[in-house]
């Protein structure tokens, strides 16, 4: 149980920024094939050349970014080791060297195993083709033989409970169905070494569940799991062991409630130009700039206070040139640990935007009485406009909450949880 199946010594991985990555087709080669020859002939020659052109020197304003930087880590065999850290830290960067999508720039990984990989919901499927179709497929890049993929068909159709669509074209498919299969089949792929991104961003409660108990039992069953994940609490129930990564370098490592108290102490994102922010989805017809936090006479707040009047100003910009028609907001609160503790959606409170004019610059969202007990919480922003995402922003932010006078009382609100909920309490015979 004590065996090394995963060392990773000093891994770096190198992207340019800024600047053209080039490369060489046929032609190319062949145009320096010619060019070699008409310097060859010039220079035995011992012809004047004159170039009628004026020179041009190109600058290449390209930057080095390190996305990972020295690198060392160890997983024993049975290990289910944690990697936490926040976007850009460099979480899926390493997952994709371990799992051979990319070659890093230095240093050396040893993998003794089979490795199956979760990154991207849907890599190798076809939208054309059906879903038993794309069992196959997906399964046979993900390197199980035809024979194992009919042995286990059944249990993954079973996993994914899409057996009534299962010869329905994917394109069909909704986006839970969608990474219900692509998991399912990764799942079941019974690797030696199971590498799992962010499966948890996307699917019902339900489903998250499930996911949870499969990669639970591929670990109790002697396999070893490498989990990405910006939940917190997933992390601490299926990890032992934990790393915290952070500017692609590990700042930590350990035990996993010690590395995720380390990762809530760092500096958690205040609200920012989220226009800088490119890990977002949408057709980008909106724009979320960043949000404020306002009391009841639009006063800038630091912090809110539980009880009092919270508003939140959500800024954003229109790039086009139309007005927005019929858009929904949805603003989701999370704890630090990554659970959704509350979402606010102008579609539960039936108020969609039928028609957004270009001048419109923010959307206010108050809540009265607000019910949320003293703490940290990260706040995802949500748009639709029609029937397609505008943008989604996950963790664009933070925001504070303060001890408040929530029941009136004059005792301040605390304890556990994270929410105060107006209640009284009567004596009866």
């Amino acid at each position: 149980m004590n065996e090394i199946v995963i060392s990773a010594e000093n891994i770096g991985k190198r992207y340019r920024l800024g600047g053209r990555v080039p490369y060489k087709a046929l032609r190319d080669t062949l145009a320096g094939f010619v060019k070699t020859g008409v310097r060859n002939l010039r220079h035995f020659s011992r012809m004047p050349f004159k170039n009628s052109c004026p020179s041009v020197k190109f600058v290449d304003k390209a930057l080095d970014f390190w996305a990972l930087k020295d690198v060392s880590f160890e997983v024993k065999r049975g290990e289910v080791v944690g990697i936490i850290g926040r976007n850009g830290a460099g979480k899926s960067t390493l997952l994709k060297i371990l799992s051979r999508i990319t070659e890093p720039t230095e240093g050396r990984i040893d993998l003794h195993g089979r490795v199956g990989s979760l990154l991207e919901v849907g890599t190798g499927f076809h939208p054309e083709l059906t879903g038993r179709e794309n069992i196959f497929l997906n399964g046979a890049i993900l390197g199980m033989k035809r024979a194992e993929i009919r042995r286990k068909f059944a249990e993954i159709v079973e996993f994914a409970e899409t057996e009534k669509f299962l010869d329905t074209p994917v394109k069909h498919y909704s986006s839970g169905m969608y990474m219900r299969l692509a998991f399912s089949v990764a799942a079941h792929l019974e690797p030696e070494i199971l590498l799992v991104d962010e499966v948890l961003a996307v699917g019902d409660a339900a489903f998250q569940k499930k996911c949870l108990g499969k990669m639970s039992a591929v670990a109790h069953a002697g396999r070893t799991v490498l989990f990405v994940s910006h939940n917190m609490a997933a992390v601490e129930k299926l990890c032992g062991n934990c790393c915290l990564l952070q500017d692609g370098k590990i700042v930590k490592t350990g035990r996993t409630p010690e590395v995720i108290h380390a990762y809530m102490q760092q500096t958690v994102m205040a609200p920012q130009n989220l226009l800088s922010r490119n890990d977002r989805n949408g057709n980008g017809v909106l724009r979320f700039t960043g949000f404020t936090l306002r009391d009841s006479r639009q006063n800038l707040l630091p912090s809110f206070r539980t009880g009092s009047t919270a508003i939140f100003e959500i800024s954003f910009i229109n790039p086009g040139d139309m007005p927005l028609r019929n858009v929904s907001i949805s603003l989701g609160i999370d704890n630090l640990m990554g659970e959704r503790i509350a979402v606010l959606d102008n579609e539960m409170t039936n108020q969609i935007f039928g028609v957004i004019a270009r001048s419109v610059k923010s959307i206010l969202i108050e809540v009265p009485n607000l019910p949320l007990l003293p703490g940290r919480y990260g706040v995802t922003l949500f748009a639709k406009a029609g029937s397609e995402i505008a943008d989604w922003v996950q963790n664009a932010g933070s925001f504070d909450v303060d001890s408040g006078d929530f029941f009136g009382t004059g005792r301040l609100a605390t304890g556990q949880g994270h929410i105060a909920i107006a209640h009284s309490f009567r004596l009866q015979t």
